[in-house]
């Protein structure tokens, strides 16, 4: 049975593997903007699960001997503008990263991790939930869409010059 929980400092190492994993799919689909590598080092991870302004969730299965096994992460981070000339007050929780395990995918693994994160925010008396995703990542463009989720703005780009190798 999959559980989601906030993620411990046990969990750096497999939380490292999704992060590369999640990283490729950016590689691949824009190397112009992307590197190989990933979005942390396991110190700036360490320090940011002691973050309580950016909660980071794990999705784990355990096995019959009851080792955990990290399937999915969720990054998280608190915003809210307060006092704007022209933004509400709203508190909004912003997904940073989300990232299921290539061997997981397909069996809701998403699903749970999403749904225990949108029942946190719900708790947790935020607005709105939100989230970016690159168009180049079709499959999860349509996962996004499969929760409810919609379009909130677009991002636009126009390169101006080829990158150099």
């Amino acid at each position: 049975m999959i559980q989601v929980r906030r993620a411990k400092k046990q969990d750096i190492p497999a939380i490292m593997e999704l992060l590369k994993q999640v990283n490729m799919v950016h590689h691949i689909g824009r190397p112009d903007l992307f590197r190989v590598g990933t979005k942390y080092t396991a110190e700036e991870l360490e320090a940011l699960l002691e973050d309580e302004k950016r909660p980071v969730f794990v999705a784990t299965e355990s096995s019959p001997g009851g080792a955990e096994r990290v399937l999915a992460h969720g990054f998280c981070i608190v915003k809210q503008e307060i006092g704007s000339q022209l933004l509400t007050d709203v508190k909004t929780l912003y997904i940073d990263d989300i990232c299921v395990d290539e061997a997981a995918r397909g069996s809701h693994v998403g699903r749970t991790l999403y749904e225990a994160i949108r029942r946190f925010a719900a708790e947790n008396d935020f607005y709105n939930i939100t989230l970016n995703v690159w168009t180049c990542n079709e499959p999860a463009m349509r996962f996004y869409e499969s929760l409810g989720m919609r379009q909130q703005k677009i991002g636009m780009e126009m390169i101006l010059k080829e990158k150099e190798a």
